[in-house]
């Protein structure tokens, strides 16, 4: 006889208002948050966070930089050829996995969108190599839409704050998009970011340095470190 896994019960998320006011304390410490990948265009960020899966944007950075020098564009992608592309991104994980779809899909915006970066998610999600997460943040960072591309860094901040507590990536982006108030959906994706890369880190979170350790509904807050 076959056994169903139970899901264990999410906790109740925070009222609204608690989360308007994180992001109101966010907002304060950093009014115009950016994305840390370096680009030039719409097409550049594109490879650049298909390139971001499972790395560090600082390893991308380091691997773009002469690769967009000489291919900024899909057809100059093209012109390069995966082998030469593979060769700028190998010290990127899965680089050979990244690199045939770097290619790829700049063969299909060629193809079907004239060569431009399509404002639409159906249409990012048909590239190759771009899921939910990177079609939010193009969205987000060239399209100027509201989404929440939910990495482990949201997707950790969302439930230990409790802010949007969620089995899946997708019922945290839910969660996140439901209580987002208009005033910060801009730069929400960021803030929450930003926040999981440097002060909610996962193993030892810095709750004595966070702006909204009071507001937050995680138990096990971390105490200062010993002055030596």
């Amino acid at each position: 006889m076959s056994k169903t896994t139970k899901k264990i019960s999410l906790p109740r998320p925070l009222p609204r208002k608690t989360v308007e006011q994180i992001y109101a304390r966010l907002a304060a410490v950093d009014p115009e948050p950016k994305t840390e990948l370096n680009y030039t265009n719409p097409y550049t960020l594109l490879v650049a966070v298909v390139l971001s899966a499972q790395a560090t944007d600082k390893g991308v950075n380091k691997a773009t930089k002469a690769l967009f020098e000489v291919a900024d564009s899909p057809q100059k992608m093209i012109d390069l050829g995966e082998e030469r592309v593979r060769d700028y991104v190998k010290t990127i994980g899965l680089f050979r996995t990244k690199a045939k779809n770097v290619i790829l899909l700049s063969q299909r915006l060629i193809d079907c969108y004239g060569g431009e970066v399509p404002e639409d998610r159906e249409a990012l999600e048909s590239l190759a190599g771009v899921g939910r997460k990177t079609a939010n943040v193009v969205l987000n960072v060239v399209f100027g839409q509201p989404t929440m591309a939910v990495d482990t860094h949201i997707f950790r901040v969302g439930n230990r704050t409790r802010m949007a507590p969620g089995h899946t990536p997708l019922e945290v982006e839910k969660g996140l998009l439901k209580n987002l108030p208009d005033a910060y959906a801009q730069h929400a994706h960021h803030w929450l970011i930003l926040q999981g890369r440097y002060t909610c880190l996962a193993r030892k979170p810095r709750c004595w340095l966070c702006a909204i350790a009071d507001l937050c509904a995680y138990k096990d807050k971390t105490p200062a470190p010993d002055k030596p």
